[in-house]
């Protein structure tokens, strides 16, 4: 547990538990790249899998308690299927959307997983993609898309109408370096997780540029390759550091409040799998016993989302699971 204190407000951030296990399908995960959560803590966990396993290529319905739902979509180029699945989102009716990054497109389900529709199309202009790598849907509906290859944010209505874009190439205020993850807070603010610039820019709705938080590196508050920023009704900022394992959580301002390293403990699912194969439970038991930090820590985490009850939610890329947190806060006054 990591507890800092800033002004009057403490914060103290808490493993709470993992879910999900290493499947092709069903009951796990395949190198999840993003997550949605929806009423009664459902999770839609987009698996990219592998290029030599496509059929691990789907989207996982499951709870965060760890009751399986669903599974949905499908590796190739049809109606409901991804090649290079990257994001995912929900609308305010709970319809799914997934950008896939080679077929440069938007698919749509119902929240059961039934395909609706899809829209996109290739290109550099204005509402073409290149690589969509990140979503976040307004309550109003209006559809906040990181354009990675363009260096920019576009603006759509659900349908896909282009609406807006700001950003442009570079690494000045405002200017955006393959942007991979985007969230918005409860006043629509945007932040964009800028991947190449190792960095997080704030931009209001409008696209105009607020703030940057961040610099190459991996020291306090510095970044290597960030791939998802959300936001909570305290204004606190988690971002998901990639390259260096872990989630930052800053103030509003930027400043860092801590780090989040990954405190795994075995989901139920992950025990009911090690139960069933002994030589598994060996080779873990050694392993432990050679580092006790094995399988607890982050591996590239790509996604952090907020649930309905505020808990900080890390998908754990390469270890395929999501790690929960819980914060906590009580008023101090901290004297110089």
């Amino acid at each position: 547990m990591s507890t800092h204190f800033f002004g009057l407000n403490q914060r103290a951030y808490e493993y709470n538990r993992s879910v999900g296990r290493q499947e092709f399908s069903g009951t796990g995960f395949r190198m999840p790249v993003d997550m949605a959560i929806g009423d009664g803590d459902l999770a839609y966990v987009l698996n990219r899998a592998y290029e030599s396993r496509t059929d691990g290529i789907h989207v996982t319905m499951m709870t965060l308690d760890e009751e399986y739902v669903s599974e949905f979509g499908s590796y190739g180029e049809g109606e409901g299927q991804f090649v290079w699945p990257a994001a995912i989102a929900l609308d305010p009716e709970g319809n799914v959307y997934v950008a896939d990054e080679w077929l440069n497109r938007i698919t749509i389900f119902d929240k059961d997983g039934r395909f609706l529709s899809h829209w996109g199309t290739s290109g550099s202009g204005d509402g073409e993609l290149d690589r969509p790598a990140g979503m976040a849907i307004r309550d109003d509906g209006t559809l906040f898309l990181t354009d990675s290859r363009n260096h920019r944010v576009q603006v759509f209505s659900l349908e896909g109408k282009f609406i807006a874009k700001f950003g442009s190439f570079g690494d000045g205020q405002g200017q955006l370096h393959l942007p991979w993850g985007i969230g918005l807070d409860k006043d629509s603010q945007v932040f964009v997780a800028d991947w190449q610039n190792d960095r997080v820019q704030q931009f209001t709705a409008d696209g105009e540029w607020q703030a940057s938080f961040g610099q190459s590196g991996s020291g306090v508050g510095q970044f290597r390759r960030p791939a998802s920023v959300c936001v909570d009704d305290d204004g606190d900022i988690y971002v998901a550091d990639w390259g260096n394992n872990r989630v930052q959580a800053l103030t509003s301002y930027g400043r860092f409040i801590t780090a989040m390293y990954g405190d795994h403990e075995l989901s139920r699912l992950g025990k009911e799998k090690l139960l069933s194969n002994p030589d598994m439970i060996r080779q873990r038991a050694l392993a432990m016993a050679h580092n006790p930090y094995f399988d607890r820590r982050l591996a590239h985490p790509s996604a952090v989302k907020l649930d309905r009850q505020g808990r900080i939610c890390v998908l754990d890329t390469k270890n395929a699971r999501i790690q929960v947190y819980t914060k906590t806060k009580e008023p101090t006054l901290v004297l110089p």
